[in-house]
């Protein structure tokens, strides 16, 4: 079966939306997922599951939360290759040298023509930061809070979440 790799938003961030790993874990694992593997305590987490798609078992898994938890906590769900091609396609590879200040910024999918059209995601930081398919990769030297903002406004409506590089091979050593 395949491998999937679920991201919550906005978990355990300050004392909002407080989801114990463990409690994900037996969630999880009541929607049929096996070998299931958390990260953290920010909503990452690794499962086996049947064959459907990222976008099936993300609303599965925040209908999920929604019924047991009463939260509305929107999820990105990756497949494996998902996540080792946003690995493998870091394009600051090269100069980005503390993994913690290495942000992956993904997307519930890809931006459509509709999305771009007229905005780009990337241009208050177009020195470190590139959109690749799915992904806003951005450099951030001096740490995330001095960065500037990338992405979409608020009235465009993109699920996005974010992790730090550390966070990314962890997920892909886990799968």
């Amino acid at each position: 079966m395949p491998r999937f790799v679920a991201l919550l938003r906005g978990i355990n961030v300050g004392r909002n939306k407080r989801i114990a790993m463990a409690e994900l874990r037996a969630l999880l694992t009541d929607l049929g997922h096996t070998e299931v593997r958390t990260l953290l305590n920010s909503g990452n987490a690794v499962v086996t599951a049947a064959d459907a798609t990222a976008a099936e078992h993300a609303a599965r898994i925040e209908a999920a939360i929604e019924n047991r938890l009463a939260m509305a906590v929107p999820c990105v769900v990756l497949t494996a290759d998902d996540l080792r091609t946003i690995a493998a396609g870091n394009p600051f590879a090269e100069i980005a040298d503390d993994g913690s200040r290495m942000m992956v910024h993904v997307l519930a999918g890809p931006p459509g023509p509709d999305l771009l059209d007229g905005y780009d995601p990337v241009a208050s930081d177009p020195e470190h930061a590139r959109l690749v398919g799915r992904v806003i990769y951005q450099w951030c030297p001096d740490g995330l809070l001095a960065a500037p903002g990338v992405g979409w406004p608020a009235d465009r409506r993109v699920l996005v979440t974010t992790r730090n590089w550390n966070t990314i091979t962890k997920l892909v050593a886990l799968l």
